[in-house]
């Protein structure tokens, strides 16, 4: 957990080059890209079956925040929270904010992630595994289509991102 109140060099990863962050102003860019996500994949929901409700709570490691998901359709719910508040859940993943985007882009394997314990998976693993099928039936990558939203920038975004996943791969 951190606050205002934890020093800097305290912090693991990138947290501790980074002030707290103002959660507020990354709430809107989460719900147009939950949204983005579910209009271009509706059938992902179906594949979660009695999972759509579930409270999904992702720990990108290193970074100053975490992120719930609740993939249910009629409510659907994608927002960051402070560390110190996270939320109750069903299910926790937690990994390496570059793991888990691969996920997202569809070139990092989820099961070898796991048994490597790169992946940390708590709760209900069936769950995730239902999320991670959905995931894993979604045409193309969720991460470029995210990328696109954000044009030129988002692409570029995107494109260094997966130079420095490549780059931690080849020092594995």
């Amino acid at each position: 957990m951190h606050d205002a109140a934890t020093p800097p060099a305290a912090r693991p990863g990138l947290t501790r080059f980074l002030p707290p962050m103002p959660l507020f102003l990354l709430q809107p860019i989460l719900k147009r890209i939950v949204a983005r996500v579910a209009r271009e994949n509706p059938s992902l929901f179906n594949r979660l079956g009695p999972h759509k409700t579930a409270r999904f709570v992702i720990d990108p490691l290193g970074l100053p925040f975490g992120l719930l998901l609740i993939p249910n359709p009629e409510a659907l719910t994608f927002r960051a929270f402070h560390r110190r508040a996270e939320p109750e859940s069903d299910a926790r993943i937690g990994g390496k904010f570059l793991d888990l985007m691969g996920l997202l882009d569809g070139g990092a394997d989820g099961d070898a992630l796991f048994f490597s314990r790169d992946l940390d998976v708590t709760g209900n693993t069936e769950a995730v595994v239902c999320l991670r099928n959905a995931l894993d039936d979604v045409e193309g990558s969720i991460a470029e289509s995210v990328a696109g939203m954000f044009g030129p920038p988002g692409r570029a975004t995107l494109a260094g991102l997966r130079r420095m996943a490549a780059k931690k791969g080849d020092h594995a």
